[in-house]
């Protein structure tokens, strides 16, 4: 099903032939997702999150996937999301085993390891796009919005702090209590986590520049589980 998502979207998006003998295959190979184009895999991931809203997930046996993919993983897209229990990337994005690399931290944020793990991911594992996925209700970003400080956490939290202070809407409350507040702030989190993607990696931004690549962000609704990728700088962003 993934795969004949693919050859679909080949025939939308204008890419090069897709062989038809990797169409009936369930689990991803090197040869499918090397003609993944990174604006396939943002279609795959909006197809994905529409089964998921709309409880129509496809029927997978997850066994043979494991069986399939013991010997080498082929995932087409690197998903960095919150630790949040209700944000599951694989779920809410109708994913199967070996189809994403899923990297979880509270609040979404980067680091040294985390920025490693993508340039793994994309140069060297191969997948296409990067996203960044924000979430409403977020833990971490309301203990930012709060300045919270409690061991380990205060240092996490701070990386949070610069898209509290580029809030400049909400004039009151402007804590955790203010629902707007944080939202906005989740939004601009995510926004600035995307740019400093590319700017703290040389390897991830020559792969965006040069297409082989693309990055983007959203918010999945926690409520409803829609995911809205903020599409408004594609061009630049590989896609």
């Amino acid at each position: 099903m993934l795969l004949l998502t693919i050859r679909l979207l080949s025939l939308l998006v204008g890419t090069t032939h897709i062989n038809f003998k990797i169409l009936n295959m369930k689990t991803l190979t090197k040869e499918a997702q090397e003609a993944i184009t990174p604006a396939m895999a943002l279609e795959l991931l909006k197809s994905g999150n529409t089964r998921f809203v709309e409880n129509l997930k496809l029927n997978r046996n997850l066994l043979q996937q494991a069986n399939e993919t013991s010997d080498g993983q082929h995932p087409f897209a690197v998903i960095l999301s919150c630790i949040d229990s209700r944000t599951s990337a694989e779920l809410i994005f109708d994913q199967g085993l070996g189809d994403i690399f899923s990297v979880r931290i509270a609040g979404n944020i980067i680091n040294e390891d985390i920025l490693g793990s993508m340039e793994f991911g994309c140069k060297v594992a191969g997948s296409k796009i990067i996203v960044v996925l924000g979430h409403t209700s977020c833990g971490a970003v309301k203990g930012a919005c709060d300045h919270v400080e409690l061991g380990n956490l205060t240092g996490l939290l701070a990386k949070i702090e610069p898209a509290v202070e580029a809030e400049k809407t909400e004039k009151e409350n402007r804590n955790s209590k203010n629902s707007a507040f944080v939202e906005k702030v989740s939004e601009i989190n995510v926004r600035q986590t995307v740019e400093a993607i590319m700017e703290r990696s040389p390897i991830l931004k020559e792969m965006i520049q040069d297409g082989s690549v693309g990055i983007i962000g959203g918010m999945h609704e926690i409520a409803t589980g829609k995911v809205t990728f903020f599409e408004d700088d594609l061009v630049n962003h590989g896609l």
